[in-house]
């Protein structure tokens, strides 16, 4: 434990630093400076960036192309949060919360403005009539798991994540609460995919799409460098089913668009087409420059 804090009577704001979110963070709301967003010539506009808020919308929309909704060709636009793009006035007017990622359907007059991830999976899947369960009955189930995500993930992202991978200085009472929290939530998955092939079940749906990117991510790909720490292996149903979801090729390219890190040959910054997977990764891009 550090020296204990006495939080003053009112809380100010005074620029207190917050390591590598000490630029981008603020506590009021509303547009810093002019900036418009781009347009393509698809119905659906995405403006996000490749993390696991940001793959939920795009790993859908790549399911839902190749199962054959050609009225989900989008364009995916990158907003660089480490640079404020979410402050921009054209974002705000599209997520007044200035968090990615944000959608805009072309297709609707006048046009309609979706924001935070899960509410972005109900609409296109709602949209699309698919990846939702078609038993009538289950469809509460997967619309639970969803929300369940939506209420737990701050825990792992915001709590874990920030404590023991972001923060200058680890502490352990924060981290010892939310490891305590993230293998709650891996349990209650591990559990759940006892019995079920997928969240809902036997039909693959926007629960496992919205789920994936995060729990997926501490298991396969070592997300905060924390699977020791944390055990992952040790919950062997959310591995198989993790490794399961990433083997989709939807999947595969879903994770890449939007994305700015890791290998060159898997960042797809910006998608316009799907023949940009093929031409316009990050790695031929620079051969190209």
């Amino acid at each position: 434990m550090t020296e204990p804090y006495t939080p003053p009577k009112v809380w100010k704001w005074e620029g207190q630093k917050q390591g590598r979110f000490t630029s981008t963070n603020r506590p009021i709301a509303g547009a810093t400076h002019e900036q418009e967003l781009p347009v393509g010539e698809h119905p659906l506009q995405l403006y996000s960036l490749g993390t696991p808020n940001g793959v939920k919308v795009t790993v859908l929309l790549e399911e839902l192309l190749a199962a054959g909704h050609v009225g989900a060709e989008y364009d995916a636009w990158l907003i660089r949060i480490g640079d404020g793009d979410q402050f921009g006035s054209g974002f705000v007017e599209v997520n007044p919360n200035s968090k990615i990622p944000a959608l805009m359907d072309q297709s609707t007059n006048p046009p309609t403005r979706v924001f935070e991830s899960g509410a972005i999976l109900l609409y296109l899947a709602e949209k699309f009539n698919a990846f939702l369960p078609s038993d009538p009955a289950q469809r509460p189930e997967c619309i639970s798991w969803l929300f369940w995500q939506m209420g737990s993930a701050p825990y792992l992202g915001g709590g874990f994540g920030h404590f023991y991978a972001y923060a200058e200085e680890k502490q352990q009472y924060p981290i010892d609460r939310f490891a305590m929290e993230t293998k709650r939530q891996l349990d209650v998955l591990d559990q759940r995919l006892t019995n079920n092939k997928y969240i809902c079940g036997d039909e693959y749906t926007i629960a496992d799409v919205a789920i994936w990117p995060w729990y997926g991510g501490l298991v396969i790909f070592d997300q905060y460098d924390a699977q020791e720490f944390l055990e992952v292996d040790t919950y062997t149903k959310v591995r198989r089913w993790a490794e399961e979801i990433h083997a989709r090729e939807p999947v595969k390219r879903g994770r890449m668009v939007n994305r700015i890190r890791g290998e060159l040959s898997g960042q797809l910054r910006e998608r316009h087409d799907a023949r940009d997977f093929e031409t316009r990764t990050q790695d031929k891009l620079e051969i190209a420059d």
